[in-house]
C-alpha cells in the first residue's frame, strides 16, 4: 500500500505505527508535517514539511479564530498535496491527527483514498473539562457558542472519513454519534518491556547545595505534567503539599513539568501557573521543607523512567479529558498511584486495586491516600504489582496495542 501520514508534530501518536507499516517492504510510508525537518527519511518513513504561506487575521472575530487558524493549515497541507499528486503519489490510506485542520481537504485531492482520523477529544461546553473546576469559570457567556464551533473542524472530518481511532473509551465516547459507532479504540501503546520496575535505580539531582542522589530506600513522592497547570491538577497537589511535609518530614516531592501552558487559559499578567500557587502555598511551608521540594522542570526522557522505577508514591490529577502517557508509564514501572476520581482515570486504575482515587478536589483526602500508602509498604507492592500487570494486559505496544492498530489500517484499507 500507499499510506500517508499527517501529523503537526510527525509522528506524535504514530511513532510507533508510522514505522511498523514502513518495514514491510511492499509498503511506501509517506508523512506530511508543519516541523522543519532535518531527515527526509525516518525509520523508513519519507518526510514530506510544508509549511502555510500566511498567518490569522488579525482581529478576526474570536468565536472563528479557531477555524480560520484550522483553515490555513488545511490550504497548506492540501497545496503540497497536490504537488505531491502531479509528482506521481497516490495514496491507498491516510492516517490523519485532524487536530490542527491539516486533513481537512484531503480527500479533495485524492477521493478515492481512504481516510481514517485520530480521535483524541470532542468539545462539549458541559460535562467534561468546560466548567469542571468552579475555580476557573468560563468569563464569557459566549464560550458555549465558540466551543460549538471549535468543532466545526471534527464535524467535517466525519463527513469524509471512513474511520476514526481513539486511545481511549471515554475518548471515544466525547464524540457524537453516528462517527461514535466508527470509533475503535486502541492505546497508542505503552513499551512495557522497556518501563518496568527497578529496585537498584538511582537518580541523582542538582541542588543548590550539589548533587543529591535519591535511591529506592528514599521517600519519594512523584508528580508529573508536560506543563504545570490547573488541567491536570497542579493547582490541588500544591495545595496539599503544606500538610504532606508536615506529615512526612523524610519525603522528597519530585515534581516533572514545564512553565507553559497545553491546555485551558493562561494566567493573567505574564505569570505562570507554576508561580502562582507556588506562591500561594510557600507561606505554609518552613523554609526547611521548601528544601524538600524539587521542581525539575522538563525531563528527557532517558531521567524521566528512571524517576518513575523511583518513585514511592506517585500522584496522577487531571480534569475530565485526555489521559496521559505518563500515567501508563507510571502503571508499566509499577508505581503505587493516587489519582483523581474522575472520567478519564477510572478506565485505568481500579480503586484499591490498581491504584487509589480521591476526590479532584480534596487536597486533604490526597494528603491522607498518600500518606497511608507511604506507611503501607505491602498495599504499595500489591498496587504497583497490579498496575502493571494492567498495563502489560491492556496497554502493552507490542503483544495488544500495535496489532490492532495493524488491523485497523488494513480494514481501513479494505
Amino acid at each position: 500500500m500507499n499510506i500517508l501520514f499527517i501529523h503537526q508534530n510527525f509522528p506524535g501518536q504514530f511513532k510507533h505505527l508510522a514505522p511498523a507499516l514502513a518495514a514491510d517492504p511492499s509498503n511506501t510510508v509517506v508523512a506530511m508535517t508543519t516541523q522543519k525537518a532535518s531527515v527526509t527519511e525516518w525509520q523508513g518513513v519519507k518526510i514530506v514539511p510544508y509549511s502555510p504561506n500566511r498567518g490569522t487575521t488579525p482581529n478576526v472575530h474570536p468565536w472563528v479564530g479557531d477555524f480560520e487558524t484550522k483553515t490555513i493549515r488545511g490550504e497548506a497541507c492540501f497545496r503540497a498535496a497536490l504537488q505531491m499528486r502531479d509528482d506521481g503519489f497516490n495514496p491507498d490510506v491516510i492516517v490523519a491527527h485532524p487536530g490542527w485542520g491539516e486533513s481537512l481537504f484531503l480527500k479533495d485531492v485524492w477521493p478515492n483514498a481512504k481516510l481514517g482520523i485520530y480521535c483524541e477529544f470532542f468539545y462539549h461546553a458541559q460535562g467534561v473539562d468546560v466548567g469542571f473546576d468552579p475555580e476557573f469559570p468560563p468569563t464569557d457567556k459566549g464560550d458555549v457558542c465558540r466551543l460549538r464551533l471549535k468543532n466545526l473542524n471534527n464535524l467535517l472530518h466525519f463527513e469524509v472519513a471512513e474511520a476514526g481511532i481513539s486511545p481511549t473509551h471515554w475518548q471515544a465516547s466525547t464524540f457524537p454519534e453516528p462517527f461514535r459507532s466508527q470509533i475503535t479504540v486502541v492505546h497508542d501503546g505503552i513499551d512495557t518491556e522497556a518501563v518496568v520496575p527497578k529496585s537498584n535505580v538511582s537518580l541523582t539531582l542538582n541542588t543548590a547545595s550539589g548533587g543529591l542522589t535519591l535511591t529506592k530506600s528514599d521517600e519519594i513522592i512523584t508528580f508529573v505534567n508536560r506543563n504545570l497547570e490547573p488541567y491536570r491538577g497542579y493547582h490541588i497537589f500544591m495545595r496539599a503539599l503544606p500538610e504532606l511535609l508536615k506529615r512526612r518530614p523524610n519525603a522528597r516531592v519530585l515534581i516533572v513539568g514545564g512553565n507553559d501552558v497545553s491546555y485551558g487559559a493562561r494566567p493573567k499578567d505574564g505569570q505562570t501557573w507554576k508561580e502562582i500557587f507556588a506562591a500561594e502555598v510557600r507561606p505554609q511551608i518552613s523554609d526547611a521543607d521548601w528544601s524538600r521540594l524539587h521542581f525539575l522542570g522538563n525531563v528527557p526522557y532517558q531521567h524521566f523512567i528512571p524517576l518513575l522505577q523511583l518513585s514511592t508514591v506517585h500522584v496522577y490529577l487531571t480534569y475530565p479529558f485526555v489521559l496521559s502517557w505518563s500515567l501508563l508509564e507510571a502503571m508499566s514501572a509499577g508505581c503505587a498511584i493516587v489519582a483523581s476520581d474522575t472520567q478519564p482515570l477510572r478506565e485505568a486504575i481500579l480503586h484499591d486495586d490498581t491504584g487509589r482515587l480521591v476526590d479532584f478536589f480534596d487536597p486533604a483526602a490526597l494528603t491522607n491516600e498518600v500518606c497511608a500508602l507511604l506507611d503501607d509498604p505491602a498495599a504499595r507492592a500489591r498496587l504497583g504489582a497490579n498496575a502493571r500487570n494492567f498495563a502489560v494486559t491492556h496497554y502493552d505496544l507490542k503483544t495488544v496495542c500495535l496489532p490492532k492498530q495493524l488491523e485497523w489500517v488494513a480494514k481501513l484499507a479494505g
